[in-house]
């Protein structure tokens, strides 16, 4: 494997966290509007993306499949808002590593059954007992860090 490709997906994951700061603090200073901040947070990333696309897409190669996509293939762009909001709304409420926890072990049960059954035409990838161990440790790590201070005390 590529050593850029797990690299890559480590920094979006700080970037992850990084955001649902920014966007909280920019809620905060719109008055507490966690919908208000997710939409400028994905109208400037809009606008990002279609400087950067604009330069680097091969328009004229996709421009007679556009209107041909099934209709599901456009909800990446809604799931993507609401993923926003929900970080967004979250992070102050229980907390940035918290939220991010969360979002990385439903991601993981995602992504292991979209792997798993080749979901969304994607490829199957076996999912193995060791997956589900995994996954398991995951999940008692979220609770030690969220309940660890009711289980264990303060100190």
């Amino acid at each position: 494997m590529n050593i850029l490709y797990p690299l890559m997906a480590l920094g979006a994951g700080v970037g992850t966290a990084l955001q649902a700061a920014v966007n909280s603090r920019l809620s905060a200073g719109l008055g507490g509007q966690p919908l208000a901040a997710s939409f400028f947070s994905f109208a400037i990333g809009t606008l990002c993306l279609g400087v950067v696309a604009a330069f680097s897409a091969d328009w004229s190669g996709m421009a007679g499949s556009l209107g041909q996509q099934p209709w599901w293939r456009w909800l990446g762009g809604v799931i993507g808002a609401g993923f926003v909001y929900t970080a967004v709304f979250l992070a102050p409420r229980i907390g940035i590593t918290s939220v991010m926890f969360l979002f990385i072990i439903g991601q993981l049960l995602a992504g292991m059954f979209i792997d798993g059954f080749g979901l969304i035409q994607m490829p199957v990838r076996p999912l193995h007992w060791w997956k589900f161990v995994g996954l398991g440790v995951m999940l008692l790590g979220l609770a030690c860090f969220m309940f660890g201070d009711r289980v264990f005390g303060d100190g």
